[in-house]
Order: C-alpha cells, then sequence, then structure tokens
C-alpha cells in the first residue's frame, strides 16, 4: 500500500507541473468565466432597447382607436411606434431607410375588411409577416370589438381562455426535473471520465519513451505502478472537475442576472445526494475506462502510436455514452434501465436518472455492484497484461497478441 500511495504522489506531481496541463485548465476556466459574462458583454454595447427592432405602426384612420399602445407592453421583441396622423408611403420608406425604424406595418380599412400592408427595407429569406405581430392585432381589435358589445372584462376573458397544461404518463414513475440539465450533465460527466481515463494511457506511454518506467519496475511491482497511477490521475481529475464546477457555480452567481440561469434550466432536482451519487459514479467509471488504457498505453512505445491503440477503448465509451444519451429521451424504458446498469454506460446514465427520479434503489446497488465487479475484473486482466507489455520496446502490440499474453499468464 505505501509503495502505492508513493507512486500516486509522483503521478499527481508530474501531472499538476505539466505545462500542457496547466495551461488548459487555465483555458478552461477562463472560458467559463467568459461564458458566464457573455450577457455583460453583450449589454456594454447597448441596453436592451436599443436591440429591440423598432416598427413602425401606422392607424391614420384610427381603426383602434388608441387601443395600439397596449403592444409595447406585450413583449413581442419589438419596439413599436405608433402613428395615427397621415403619412405618405415616400416617408415610411425614407424612416425605414434611414434607420429611423427597421419595418412598418400600414393598417386601413374597406368596409368591413381590414388591410395591412407590412413595408422592409429589403426583401429577403427573413421578410415574412411577424406571427406575433399579426396574431397581437388580431387581439387586440377583438377585444376592442367586444367591449362595444357591452362585454365586461371578465366576459372578454372567458373567451379566451388560458389553459395550464400538464403532462402526465400511463407509467407510475414521475419524471422530474428537466431532460435538457440532464443531457448536459451527461455530456460534461463522459468528457471528465474519458479526458482523465485517457491521461492514464498518454501518462504510462510517456515514461515508457523517457525510460523513466524502467526505473520504476526495478524498484516497484507492476501492479503498484497501474494502481498508483490510475488513483494519482483520478485524484487530480476529480480535483478539476470539482475546480471546473466551482467556477462555474461562482460565476453564475456573481455575473449573471438574478433569477436568468433557473429560467432558463431547472436545477431544482440538484441536490447534495446526486452530488454524492456523481461523484460515486464518475469514480468508478473513471477506474474501469483508466485500467482499460493503462493496457493500451502499455502495448506503445512511441506517443504518436496512442491513438491507434486507443481507438477501440474509445469507441466502447463513445457507445456507452450513446447508449445512456439517447435512452434519456424515455427515461422509464426497460432500454434505458439495462443502460444504467450496464458498466460502460451506466457513469453516464444512472447519475440523472437518479436526479429524474426514476431509479429504484435495487437498480442503483445492482448498478454500483456491477460497475466494481467489472473493474475488478478489468483490474485482475490489465495487471496481466501491463506485466508483459510495459517493457516492450518494439512495435505495438496487437490485441490478439495480448489475449495470448493473459492466457500464458493465466496458465503460469
Amino acid at each position: 500500500m505505501k509503495d502505492i500511495i508513493t507512486v500516486a504522489k509522483f503521478t499527481i506531481k508530474d501531472m499538476i507541473t505539466r505545462k500542457s496541463f496547466i495551461v488548459s485548465s487555465i483555458i478552461i476556466l477562463a472560458l467559463i468565466v467568459i461564458g458566464f459574462n457573455i450577457p455583460n458583454i453583450l449589454n456594454s454595447f447597448g441596453t436592451e432597447e436599443s436591440t429591440l427592432n423598432k416598427m413602425l405602426i401606422v392607424d391614420s384612420e384610427n381603426i383602434f382607436k388608441g387601443n395600439l399602445e397596449a403592444l409595447n407592453q406585450m413583449q413581442l421583441g419589438y419596439e413599436f411606434q405608433i402613428q395615427t396622423q397621415e403619412i405618405t408611403e415616400e416617408e415610411i420608406k425614407q424612416k425605414i431607410a434611414s434607420e429611423e425604424v427597421n419595418s412598418a406595418i400600414v393598417l386601413s380599412a374597406e368596409g368591413d375588411k381590414l388591410q395591412a400592408e407590412y413595408i422592409v427595407k429589403e426583401l429577403g429569406m427573413g421578410s415574412t409577416i411577424p406571427t406575433t405581430c399579426e396574431e397581437a392585432l388580431s387581439s387586440i381589435y377583438q377585444t376592442m370589438q367586444l367591449q362595444e358589445l357591452g362585454l365586461s372584462q371578465a366576459q372578454i376573458q372567458s373567451l379566451h381562455p388560458n389553459f395550464e397544461w400538464e403532462i402526465k404518463q400511463v407509467e407510475n414513475k414521475e419524471v422530474k426535473g428537466n431532460i435538457v440539465v440532464t443531457m448536459l450533465l451527461s455530456i460534461v460527466l463522459f468528457y471528465a471520465i474519458y479526458f482523465c481515463a485517457y491521461q492514464v494511457s498518454s501518462s504510462i506511454t510517456t515514461e515508457k519513451t523517457s525510460k523513466i518506467i524502467e526505473t520504476l519496475v526495478t524498484t516497484t511491482k507492476p501492479r503498484t505502478i497501474i494502481l498508483g497511477k490510475t488513483i494519482g490521475i483520478g485524484i487530480v481529475g476529480l480535483i478539476q472537475v470539482c475546480v471546473i464546477v466551482l467556477v462555474a457555480l461562482v460565476s453564475a452567481k456573481l455575473f449573471l442576472p438574478e433569477g436568468m440561469l433557473e429560467s432558463v434550466l431547472d436545477l431544482s432536482q440538484i441536490t447534495v445526494g446526486l452530488g454524492i451519487i456523481t461523484i460515486v459514479y464518475f469514480l468508478l467509471g473513471y477506474g474501469v475506462y483508466s485500467l482499460l488504457y493503462a493496457v493500451t498505453g502499455s502495448t506503445v512505445s512511441k506517443p504518436e502510436d496512442i491513438q491507434s491503440a486507443n481507438t477501440p477503448v474509445a469507441i466502447l465509451a463513445v457507445i456507452g455514452f450513446y447508449l445512456a444519451y439517447f435512452t434519456m429521451m424515455n427515461p422509464t424504458s426497460n432500454l434505458n434501465v439495462f443502460a444504467s446498469i450496464f458498466p460502460f454506460s451506466s457513469p453516464f446514465c444512472m447519475p440523472f436518472r437518479v436526479m429524474m427520479g426514476v431509479a429504484m434503489p435495487w437498480e442503483i446497488v445492482t448498478s454500483i455492484i456491477v460497475l466494481i465487479v467489472s473493474m475488478l475484473i478489468i483490474a485482475k486482466i490489465s495487471i496481466k497484461i501491463y506485466s508483459s507489455a510495459i517493457l516492450n520496446t518494439g512495435s505495438r502490440i496487437s490485441w490478439k497478441e495480448m489475449v495470448k499474453i493473459y492466457k500464458q499468464k493465466d496458465n503460469d
């Protein structure tokens, strides 16, 4: 155990002093801070009002009898300028050409028939009559006509009921939270596990190239090296993820307008318990993939061969991720239950089944047991192959040769 801790400390020191690690961490943190500052950056270029499209509404025949001012209270994305005096089409075109307004609607009536002309600077792909403006004008005119018939405001509102929709399903399990949040966090967890595990392969290959591994092998057992390096890189990865999450939370609190994040994403299901579950699955998922990457890293002697050696594991990781990702569209399906127990997809799936409130206690326990057993089996296989492959300095060892190595070791 003492040797494992020594190797882990060596790995941690080596990881945090690497220029690539420091630079990449700084870039990620800087992008997070800048990302949460985007609303402030946009506001610094002008007020919110100046970013609204200005639309001129001409009602020279007083069809709406002064009720068009209500348009500016409807938050339709436009700043409306109401014109009740006579104005020629040429004058309107001049206002648009000089960018005093962006577009105009000219209202008129011919008997009982209402007419509207929509004028823009030039016709293009987006030069369609704004549906929101059309619906708003129709609503204002209908309300005005109903008031003239002597209906009260309550009676008018009863003619335009606002339904409060609620989605329910036949299944007894109730899905909580926002699917967008679960998918977003699933992506973050996948990249955290994948890139931390990938560092194990990269680290082993780098040490083989620099001959450091020969010194390590002569002073300690291969099993100690693989476990120590896995633990060391895992600790660095976990700390890096925690720092990134902490910076993101602080940046959201400091830089985003109050309530803006909550209005876009439903964060009500993110709790301390979910955080603990996520950390557990991060560690177990990292353990599975890092041990696989330790084998691929030990089979190559040149850094340029890492990519091709890691391809089978990368494909397995992508399959596991997409299995978890797409089954979230239907989190109560049997396929999603399978994805939350299958060891190569459960780290990306189960935490968010927990967040959505559809994971049963037995499913969580089963998933964790399967992950632990899988990690122990992969560790046993990885250590045996690693022990023979680590000192290989020739051509890359193929998967067929790795199977032969394992069988030979197994028969010893």
